[in-house]
């Protein structure tokens, strides 16, 4: 098991009043069930068993209405302390960040767990406690649904104290799964370019920036941070030898890092194919940037494109099998898919006098990207099938670049720039809950997400 966490039988429904609740419900769904499935002989089995999940991305969706109060110490239950605030306070920003959810002010209810939870408009309830000792802390965490009593989810974690955040989201992701049928992506981290330094040096976090840590130290420009698949590895183009060159580094040892291609010009943003052995780098060792397929050691081991115009900005399908791209060959930067298996070239974007920064999404329907509207850069999706029409998400002042997806396909990562100041935003694919993502010193760019390894 490894080393970096430590939990007895790992996470388990805990064994308490609530567990036969819990399977009295069960019981109860399940007869209802094989009634419906009786009354609807007609219907499939998979039909009939189908469960109804939220869709966090429709417009209609109403956010759940939950309540994080502090958590308890075991030992000392008639004490709020300022450990369990913030075990409380990091799992309702995880779970807020997901954008399912609607907290209840913790100021409406005394922050405080004998609360009658219904006159707070709660939909469920997250009840935590802790206990403290020479070997690290134990966690006991419980959702309940507020209107029937049901605890629906208990989970009890053993660790290290500086394990804490991380045990937090093991259950946040739990939540967002029985919510939405998918795992939740709070173990995911965040990578980022960002002068506060006085350099602009690469950065990674997590997904609410208590943990931040820089990656490079060559006091000198850092661009383009991009995931190997799996997270471990991290390649980025410095320019501190006076070219722009490609490094790779090991994201578990941070003094491993070494080149990967110092060829003479651009060596830069690399798209990593899923299996992670080839990726697509940009290249202007001839004069003109051309796209070149490279193993992972950085061999090159065919040219892609052949001096149309700029090819910049490559991003990988998730199936392998087609790249998008960025080229001014029709006069100015648009979109095109390429083929792989026969090098056959579309043009994707025809709206837009500028589109740029492209970036697939995981699931592999969508391509977002930036765009020039009256002046200012917006955020953009379309469809990756030529002829499909862009939609617009973002719409607000400001220079929105750099769109990169969540790991789920949810949710898209940008940085905002106004006037002099650039930070790090997110919004879901379809508009709304933008948000600035962290209170970090400087100036942020360059972002890029990936599932983390831990």
């Amino acid at each position: 098991m490894n080393n970096k966490w430590n939990y007895q039988a790992g996470e388990y429904f805990l064994r308490n009043h609530h567990y036969l609740t819990l399977l009295s419900a069960m019981k109860l769904r399940f007869f209802t069930a094989f009634l419906v499935l009786l009354l609807s002989i007609s219907s499939t089995t998979a039909q009939a068993n189908k469960i109804a999940y939220i869709d966090i991305t429709s417009a209609n969706a109403r956010k759940i209405n939950i309540a994080v109060p502090w958590f308890v110490n075991s030992d000392q239950p008639g004490r709020l302390q300022n450990l369990g605030r913030d075990l409380a306070d990091t799992l309702a920003g995880s779970l807020v960040f997901h954008g399912i959810f609607n907290l209840i002010p913790g100021e409406r209810y005394g922050n405080r767990q004998d609360t009658n939870w219904k006159s707070t408009g709660a939909d469920f309830v997250v009840l935590g406690t802790y206990t403290l000792s020479a070997k690290g802390m134990t966690i006991e965490i419980r959702l309940l649904d507020v209107a029937g009593g049901d605890m629906l989810m208990g989970k009890r974690y053993n660790g290290k104290r500086d394990h804490q955040q991380s045990m937090l989201f093991r259950f946040t992701d739990s939540v967002v799964k029985e919510m939405t049928g998918e795992s939740g992506i709070s173990s995911s981290k965040i990578a980022f370019v960002s002068d506060s330094n006085g350099h602009k040096e690469a950065y990674l976090t997590d997904i609410l920036g208590q943990k931040v840590r820089q990656i490079t130290r060559h006091k000198n420009l850092v661009v383009s941070p991009r995931f190997l698949p799996g997270g471990r590895y991290m390649t980025y183009t410095s320019y501190h030898s006076g070219n722009s060159n490609l490094y790779i580094t090991d994201l578990k040892q941070s003094r491993t890092t070494r080149p990967l291609s110092r060829r003479s010009g651009m060596n830069l943003a690399p798209a990593w194919s899923p299996d992670g052995k080839r990726m697509i780098l940009t290249l202007s060792k001839d004069g003109n940037p051309d796209l070149f397929l490279l193993d992972r050691k950085g061999k090159i081991i065919k040219q892609l494109t052949r001096r149309s115009g700029i090819n910049v900005s490559p991003t990988w399908s998730p199936d392998g099998k087609q790249v998008a791209f960025v080229s001014d060959r029709s006069g100015r930067p648009q979109i095109y898919l390429m083929t792989l298996g026969n090098g056959k070239m579309q043009r994707l974007t025809f709206k837009g006098r500028e589109n740029a920064e492209p970036d697939w999404s995981p699931k592999g329907d969508l391509i977002t990207y930036s765009s020039l509207v009256d002046g200012s850069y917006q955020i953009f999706t379309i469809a990756t099938v030529p002829g499909s029409s862009p939609r617009q998400i973002t719409n607000g002042p400001g220079q929105h670049e750099s769109p990169t997806w969540s790991p789920d396909g949810k949710q898209i990562l940008f940085s905002l720039r106004k006037g002099q100041n650039q930070k790090i935003y997110a919004v879901l694919k379809n508009g709304t809950h933008m948000r600035k993502l962290f209170n970090i010193n400087g100036n942020q760019t360059y972002p890029r997400w990936t599932r983390s390894q831990d």
